[in-house]
């Protein structure tokens, strides 16, 4: 995430502030301006009250483009915590998609609660549900430690469910089949055979020097979209970090200032090489600052050589898909 700062009086602000705290500008984020913007003239979302949406419009009583992106939504007074805390992570998504040069095309968004029908996270061609329970800490706790996950958050989700969309964008469409199937595996594998085989089986002792997840190692279509949510993650953090200035320093840590600062990649090779150069250390020090604060891994992954091949081939797709 890139860092924010007031137009009035150049306070430090969130990407999810509408008003400085310091000074009481009010502030809205601008997508074409990347940038949070005194409304001077500009209108606040029309979900500005009902999701808490901070972004603009140019005209009154419209929605942005990212609340546009909501296909369906609960009904008023349902789930109404959980739904902000989604279209909250839906904005920080698409402000990294835009970001990375990523075609959004078709996307939408079917935002449902649990609490009154039957619901399942997945994907259809662009179609992404996401079931709004998982925007309840409680019970995404639960299915955390029932899946025996070491990590499971709302925008992973929304990562990890857009990933499926890209792997037709990049790869299908593309015609990049083969080099997908050399790195991820053979896709033409039965899907819900693997899953049923996935969910009532154990992983396999040594799964994390092959996959990102346990559930990675359910079929090459899942392994992709974990590989594509983690590298977002990665970008994501690494770029806020080089925002605020964070530097890790000390023996054997390469010299080089913390890279990208833009989320935006360049057509070179070697910056993936400086990207994970400076993740490894960074989510090293993260990791021991939790540690200090009496909470555990803020990172709990292990980056394998086979799964860097796999980082590398997801990062080189994007990088491809720049206009």
């Amino acid at each position: 995430m890139r860092s924010f700062t007031c137009p009035s009086c150049g306070n430090l602000l969130f990407f999810e502030n509408s008003t400085c705290v310091v000074c009481g500008t009010a502030v809205g984020y601008s997508r074409a301006d990347r940038a949070l913007l005194a409304l001077d003239g500009r209108h606040r979302c029309a979900n500005a009250v009902l999701a808490g949406c901070n972004w603009v419009t140019a005209n009154p009583d419209t929605l942005c483009d990212c609340c546009a992106l909501t296909r369906t939504r609960p009904a008023d007074g349902d789930a109404p915590e959980a739904f902000v805390r989604a279209e909250a992570a839906k904005r920080r998504l698409l402000h990294q998609l835009d970001d990375l040069g990523l075609p959004v095309g078709d996307v939408a968004f079917d935002l449902l609660s649990s609490e009154a029908e039957h619901v399942i996270t997945g994907h259809a061609s662009g179609l992404i549900t996401i079931d709004l329970a998982e925007g309840v800490d409680s019970h995404r706790e639960a299915m955390r430690e029932q899946m025996a996950e070491p990590y499971r958050t709302l925008l992973g989700h929304f990562r990890h469910e857009v990933g499926h969309w890209y792997w037709e964008v990049l790869v299908d469409r593309a015609g990049g089949h083969d080099r997908f199937r050399e790195v991820f595996g053979d896709e033409r594998v039965d899907y819900q055979e693997a899953l049923r085989k996935h969910y009532a089986g154990t992983p396999e002792l040594g799964w994390n020097a092959t996959h990102v997840s346990t559930y990675a190692t359910s079929h090459p279509w899942e392994d992709w979209a974990e590989t594509f949510a983690h590298l977002l993650h990665i970008r994501d953090t690494v770029q806020t970090a080089a925002a605020y200035g964070v530097r890790v320093t000390g023996r054997d840590i390469p010299p080089h200032p913390l890279a990208p600062v833009d989320a935006e990649p360049r057509e070179q090779d070697e910056e993936f090489d400086q990207l994970i150069d400076t993740w490894l250390p960074l989510s090293r020090a993260v990791n021991q600052l939790n540690r200090s604060m009496g909470k555990d891994d803020l990172y709990p992954f292990v980056l394998s050589p086979v799964v860097l091949a796999k980082l590398r081939l997801v990062d080189s797709l994007v990088v491809g898909a720049r206009p």
